[in-house]
């Protein structure tokens, strides 16, 4: 079957909250889908740090973003993107479980650890960061996605398209569409669903691949899916 982006449902008026959205994973998200007319909530522990960075994202964007402490955001969203480090992941999302129930949960979270031969995955318990989540949140609609986005092109006003395909990972085919649909309003990326969240620990592990490569190449790579 080909891939029917036409297809998926229309998210213009989903409000999408990013946990985590001061740092550059976050903010670059939340840039890249304010500048596509996406309704951006920036959440942090510090309901000052996310209205400051909140501030400057709407300024460069010219986008509807505002900010507030992680459990305002949680509870003003329809979806929310998981972008914490991995050391806070468990215990953030822990605190925000009844504020999470019944929303899409999209985890982009990559458990890696470095040393002096590079990146690496590290093991979790779950399998994953994702089913970590799904773990925690019984009550909400977990997906993993956005694993593998430079967050510097993410970040840069002068990449004006980001050619590449977003792996979305989840049980609730209905999820999993949203997110697709909200990788797409991004120019040049797609949103494929890529199986179960059962398969999400070599998503993320692959990240540490991609890290090396880009290392190596002085590069910002990332992945295309060919024949879909």
């Amino acid at each position: 079957m080909a891939l029917d982006l036409a297809s998926l449902p229309d998210v213009s008026a989903l409000t999408v909250g990013i946990l985590g959205g001061t740092g550059d994973q976050g903010r670059g998200l939340a840039y890249r889908l304010a500048l596509a007319g996406q309704r951006v909530l920036i959440g942090s522990r510090s309901a000052d740090r996310a209205a400051a960075s909140a501030a400057e994202l709407a300024e460069l964007s010219g986008g509807n973003v505002s900010g507030g402490d992680n459990a305002d955001v949680a509870g003003r969203s329809d979806v929310l993107i998981v972008a914490v480090p991995y050391a806070g992941h468990a215990e953030t999302l822990a605190g925000l479980a009844d504020a999470l129930v019944g929303k899409i949960v999209v985890d982009c979270v990559n458990p890696l650890g470095f040393d002096k031969q590079g990146p690496y995955p590290l093991k979790v318990d779950e399998g994953s960061a994702a089913q970590q989540a799904a773990a925690i949140l019984p009550e909400s609609r977990v997906t993993a996605a956005f694993h593998h986005v430079s967050a510097e092109l993410l970040a840069d006003p002068a990449v004006t398209r980001m050619d590449l395909d977003i792996l979305v990972l989840g049980d609730d085919r209905e999820a999993v569409a949203v997110v697709q649909a909200l990788a797409v309003r991004i120019p040049g990326m797609r949103g494929i669903h890529a199986g179960r969240l059962r398969n999400a620990g070599q998503v993320e592990a692959l990240t540490a691949n991609l890290i090396a490569m880009n290392k190596r190449y002085k590069a910002h790579s990332g992945i295309r899916i060919t024949d879909v």
